[in-house]
């Protein structure tokens, strides 16, 4: 299922380039030997944190798969997701937790001071703080790392995410505005029926019925006792 991450990511960029536009814009410096050099460590600055930040999910989903719960835990997943599909122009604000505010503060300051250093560690680091901030995308794209319950799976769920990001964002640090508000406005159209159909993915996962790495339940007798497995398919 990583070619969902990428398509989420891509579309999702025309949703949050107007957040991360400016601080995109502002990456590079006057040096034009290092103009793109800047550009892409600033990129995978941002994927790196996804990807540690899936790392993290997954570590929890996997927690969870411990206790067995791994089908029930898809399904409700999947239906967050959905959730998420069909709000995810309000999921910045139903996310918004006062007790987190000191923390996006902090990660601004940081952007800030990145961005004045400049050079390659610090447009490096720009990227990462960048992908601490809040964004809808992010968060969807989190619970379905969260629901592969694994972390490595998770991680490489992000990873793909933050590339699929990308491509939108270097065309607008080279062209300024490309593309214009309908055209953006065009491709999100697509960002809920994308959503809808990961989400149903995910659902359909834990139900059983043999979709990506459906977690199956097998049982072996031996002897006396039984033991169950559970097989990923």
């Amino acid at each position: 299922m990583l070619w969902t991450a990428f398509l989420l990511g891509f579309f999702g960029s025309f949703h949050c380039v107007g957040m991360c536009g400016p601080i995109a814009l502002a990456v590079g410096g006057k040096n034009r030997r290092t103009y793109f050099i800047h550009k892409i460590l600033y990129n995978l600055g941002r994927t790196f944190t996804y990807a540690v930040l899936g790392l993290i999910v997954g570590s929890i989903g996997f927690s969870l798969s411990l206790a067995g719960v791994q089908q029930v835990f898809s399904i409700a997943m999947g239906v967050v997701i959905l959730i998420f599909a069909l709000s995810y122009k309000r999921a910045d604000q139903f996310l918004a937790v006062p007790a987190l505010s000191g923390i996006v503060i902090w990660v601004k300051r940081q952007l800030n001071r990145f961005l004045s250093a400049g050079g390659y560690a610090a447009f490096f680091a720009t990227g990462l703080a960048n992908g601490l901030l809040p964004c809808g995308m992010v968060y969807m794209a989190l619970v379905a790392a969260l629901a592969f319950q694994s972390p490595i799976l998770g991680a490489t769920y992000m990873f793909f995410f933050g590339i699929g990001t990308i491509p939108l964002l270097l065309i607008l640090m080279y062209s300024g505005n490309i593309f214009s508000a309908q055209v953006r406005q065009n491709f999100q159209k697509a960002i809920p029926y994308l959503g809808v159909m990961i989400g149903i993915l995910f659902i359909f996962r834990g139900l059983g019925l043999g979709v990506f790495y459906s977690p199956d339940l097998q049982v072996f007798d031996y002897g006396a006792q039984q033991v169950e497995i559970t097989m990923c398919r």
